[in-house]
């Protein structure tokens, strides 16, 4: 990988920050030969991501605060997805994306509920700026939630598994 081709992920995470807490919809930064651009769709838009082929999705009001796949065990109680930050057990997502469950369409999933896993182990990818990111697991134990879909985007500091 060139330096060229290298994404600053603190600098991503500013950006996407600074996105949120002014309430804009696309920031951009250029510098010499390194241009930067961080876009924000609003309910009933659609957006588009860069994958194999073009398409098209609605973009959440707001993360779920649970998605179960059919035939999983559910939690005890559901919690709101503000509660499950502070729980050391929640990966959450470390850049804006879009979360993929499997390395590739038609692939079986990394990990499903239920699932006993390791430290370091690829949980999911998230597609941030045509650059596939695995996302390892923070932690060993048992996945008890997954908090996307597969193709979901995400933003910075989302919620997206819990492993107890």
């Amino acid at each position: 990988m060139t330096k060229s081709s290298q994404v600053d992920q603190d600098l991503i995470r500013a950006i996407a920050e600074l996105l949120n807490k002014e309430d804009l919809a696309e920031i951009e930064i250029e510098q010499e030969d390194f241009r930067v651009r961080v876009t924000r769709s609003y309910p009933n838009e659609a957006v588009t991501y860069a994958a194999p082929q073009q398409h098209y999705v609605q973009a959440p009001q707001a993360a779920p605060a649970s998605v179960t796949p059919a035939g999983s065990v559910p939690a005890a109680a559901p919690a709101a997805v503000e509660d499950l930050s502070s729980n050391p057990g929640t990966l959450t997502s470390p850049m804006v994306g879009t979360a993929y469950r499997s390395p590739e369409p038609g692939k079986p999933a990394f990990v499903e509920v239920g699932a006993k896993v390791t430290e370091g182990q690829t949980m999911l990818i998230i597609e941030a700026m045509k650059t596939m990111n695995q996302i390892p697991a923070h932690r060993s134990g048992t996945v008890t939630r997954i908090l996307v879909q597969d193709a979901q985007p995400v933003e910075y500091g989302e919620p997206l598994v819990v492993i107890e």
